[in-house]
């Protein structure tokens, strides 16, 4: 069997072609450009994430000539967006995950936050999809449906209307024990009768498409870093990975133990199949790659493959803590902390650097 398998990412979509010995028969990547907006906004138009699923995909089968029995897709998780399910066209641009938009959403549901917790396993956040969907129906449109853009590309694909429940897992909507959506969360967000994509298993087959060349099943859905704890070979509860893109994620896990942590890490589902669901917790660092192209944008590197050479042999006491976030009325000033024993130093270095990007920061040394 020879499987096409798509991974449609924040900054690229990747295409791979693999046999059924698992050998890499070719590899193709279309990059897409989020765009980043002064009010915490982050988007992407729909229209650039299908085309770039299509193009990386036909030039893989392309550069190996062979022919796929099946396509499978990953996908970014919790970017969001409106559409008209008759005709499939968007109705919105892409929210992408790392827009903070919807904090407004979360601060009216504070007092909600513990049961949110207990019921879904994640965190009260703007990163996870409910807030987007309810921030975009207030603010963008009440057309359509709102989904996760995994929806709108395989309904593209295929036609049909469609999410994986590891995806679904990362809404604040799913109910993370039953893996059902939840009517009471869905009622929190003000998203009670929205229609909502049939849940999926990671291994069922949901469709057919003609995108890459014959009739091709579709299935293998799954977000994407659950994606990578499966191909990095995390089986066994207590197995970890962490990857590295436009942020970093480590994710562990957890068998079939739906655990709840109490030290601010996510619970979610790591994939379900027709053996079971097996479950991982995770933690986030949203600003990994994307702080490299801040850093070439800002003039200070000419690409980041420059980032070993640029570098100094002595940080003198600065630590650069990468919370790109623009700044909005009411927020705190950014803190910047300058290892001890050379305090005064690095703190001045931070703000004569600190100058060159606008932000407004303060600079205070830990205790101790």
């Amino acid at each position: 069997m020879i499987v096409l398998a798509i991974d449609q990412g924040t900054s690229g979509t990747k295409a791979i072609v693999v046999d059924g010995t698992g050998q890499v028969l070719a590899l193709a990547e279309a990059p897409v450009h989020p765009v980043y907006l002064p009010d915490g906004g982050v988007e992407q138009d729909p229209e650039a994430l299908l085309a770039s699923v299509l193009d990386a995909g036909r030039r893989a089968l392309e550069a190996c000539g062979a022919v796929a029995d099946c396509v499978a897709l990953a996908n970014q998780g919790e970017t969001v967006l409106a559409w008209d399910p008759a005709t499939g066209q968007p109705l919105s641009p892409a929210i992408v995950w790392q827009d903070s938009r919807s904090e407004s959403v979360c601060a009216e549901m504070r007092e909600h936050a513990d049961e949110l917790t207990a019921r879904t396993g994640l965190v009260l956040d703007p990163y996870f999809s409910a807030p987007k969907m309810a921030w975009l129906r207030r603010h963008v449109t009440t057309e359509g449906v709102v989904t996760t853009s995994d929806s709108w590309l395989v309904h593209r694909l295929t036609g049909e209307f469609v999410t994986d429940v590891t995806t679904a897992s990362r809404s604040l909507v799913m109910d993370l024990d039953s893996v059902e959506w939840d009517p009471r969360l869905l009622g929190m967000f003000g998203l009670a009768g929205e229609p909502l994509p049939r849940l999926v298993d990671c291994d069922e087959v949901v469709g057919v498409t003609t995108a890459f060349g014959g009739e091709l099943p579709v299935g293998g859905l799954i977000v994407d870093q659950q994606a990578a704890l499966l191909a990095e070979g995390c089986l066994k509860p207590g197995s970890a990975k962490c990857t590295f893109g436009t942020g970093a994620f480590l994710l562990a896990n957890s068998g079939a133990q739906s655990v709840r942590s109490s030290n601010g890490l996510t619970t979610s589902v790591a994939w379900r199949t027709r053996e079971g669901t097996s479950y991982c917790v995770d933690a986030q660092v949203f600003t990994v790659a994307s702080a490299l192209r801040w850093l070439v944008q800002l003039g200070l590197l000419s690409s980041s493959r420059d980032l070993d050479s640029a570098c100094a042999p002595d940080s003198e006491g600065v630590l650069f803590v990468p919370a790109l976030r623009w700044p909005e009325p009411g927020d705190q000033p950014r803190r910047h902390r300058a290892r001890r024993g050379r305090g005064d130093r690095g703190a001045g270095r931070c703000a004569r650097r600190c100058r060159r990007c606008g932000y407004g920061h303060e600079h205070r040394l830990p205790p101790g």
